[in-house]
């Protein structure tokens, strides 16, 4: 049986120990070792990562993965390594801390949450980028925000040691702690005092100033209750100076104080409101003006220069109402080919578009008298088509 050394102390970075095993697996050489402060995946946390150091400080192999499989710790490896031999671990301490930052400050959240509003943890993961928390029930966003704000208050104010301990059974039947299932054996119970007890195999920091800072960054609705992403310690400083770095980009481009952006973008999105309008009616007058060119002229095929679909759509319709006949009106993609918008007052053009689409290598669809869509053709194909086509009824 492997010695757990995360289990006593998770601030180890190095560590001596004997390789018991190894032998090829499906990803690498599964190694273990008689003692370990590598963390098996397992409890919401990912594995640590590291290398095995041989004598003079030389490494002996890469550790690319760690698992627990039937009780004993497997340390997938990149070369393999003697049974026998005399190692020492190094744990990738960057990796190591950032997960403990992350797993601590989803403790102290998931119970204040549980300990002001009786919210359940039911779900937790540990992503690369943020964490995810699932509660069984919703919160306010005036609750969303005194979590965040109690939750820092405790890191920076409370800090007391955090307590790992392993109760005896009877002792255990006396501690109120989180758990989402029935625990059975030697339970590990992990406590940040006046914040959080829960039964817990994870490492975690010494102190909880050592989490340094928890962002809550969303809340959404999810099943019954709602999801929170937060990120905490190294990743909620980077992320804020990515939020920084982006507003001050944002301040510069508008002329707008650091703190007034947001007002700044409104103003923006106002003046670009009224101009869309104001674009509108002139695009407007301008499709009357064309359909007025084409009263009484029966069907009509007509190519406008980069119209949005919406555009389209509403100059197709000016010129169908004129010209009394068929209207299909065409309009250049990016691709390379185009947009359509085909209409005819009273008109069944289900067959019409069926041949556009198969001839044209097109797809579209809409009412039986106007639809849309696209075609990747060139505009000499799409004029000969309508041109060999022979006139309906």
């Amino acid at each position: 049986m492997t010695e757990k050394i995360y289990e006593q102390n998770a601030s180890v970075i190095k560590f001596e120990a004997r390789v018991l095993s190894c032998v090829k697996g499906k990803k690498g050489f599964d190694v273990v070792l008689d003692r370990t402060a590598f963390y098996p995946e397992g409890g919401g946390q990912p594995y640590d990562t590291g290398r095995i150091e041989g004598k003079d400080f030389q490494t002996l192999a890469k550790v690319l993965e760690v698992h627990q499989r039937d009780g004993e710790i497997i340390h997938t490896c990149n070369h393999p390594i003697e049974p026998g031999t005399q190692i020492t671990g190094v744990l990738d301490w960057d990796r190591r801390f950032d997960l403990m930052q992350q797993h601590s400050g989803e403790h102290i959240v998931s119970g204040l949450a549980h300990s002001l509003w009786g919210c359940e943890n039911v779900g937790f993961h540990m992503g690369t980028e943020v964490i995810t928390i699932d509660f069984d029930r919703p919160l306010t966003e005036q609750q969303f925000a005194a979590l965040e704000r109690t939750a820092n208050w405790h890191i920076w104010e409370v800090n007391l040691p955090v307590e790992i301990t392993y109760p005896s059974p009877e002792e255990l039947a006396h501690i109120h702690y989180r758990s989402k299932k029935e625990l059975a054996g030697r339970v590990r119970i992990v406590e940040f005092p006046g914040a959080d007890c829960c039964a817990c195999c994870g490492t975690h920091v010494t102190y909880p100033a050592q989490v340094g800072l928890i962002k809550l960054l969303s809340m959404q609705k999810f099943r019954d209750g709602v999801r929170i992403e937060l990120v905490c310690g190294g990743r909620a400083f980077r992320y804020l100076n990515r939020a920084l770095e982006q507003n001050v980009q944002v301040s510069r481009l508008l002329s707008a104080k650091l703190f007034e952006t947001g007002k700044a973008a409104e103003r923006l999105l106002a003046e670009n409101e009224a101009l869309k309008a104001q674009n509108r009616t002139l695009e407007e007058e301008h499709f009357q003006n064309l359909a007025s060119q084409y009263a009484g002229a029966g069907d009509v095929v007509l190519f406008a220069s980069e119209l949005s679909s919406d555009s389209l759509r509403r100059l197709c319709d000016a010129v169908l109402h004129a010209c009394g006949g068929r209207c299909a009106c065409f309009s250049q993609i990016d691709s390379g080919g185009y947009k359509y918008a085909i209409g005819q007052q009273n008109g069944d053009l289900r067959a019409l578009v069926q041949d556009v689409n198969q001839t044209l290598n097109g797809r579209g669809g809409g009412k039986p008298d106007f639809v849309q869509g696209s075609v990747q053709a060139g505009r000499e194909e799409i004029e000969g088509f309508f041109r060999n086509r022979r006139p309906e009824g």
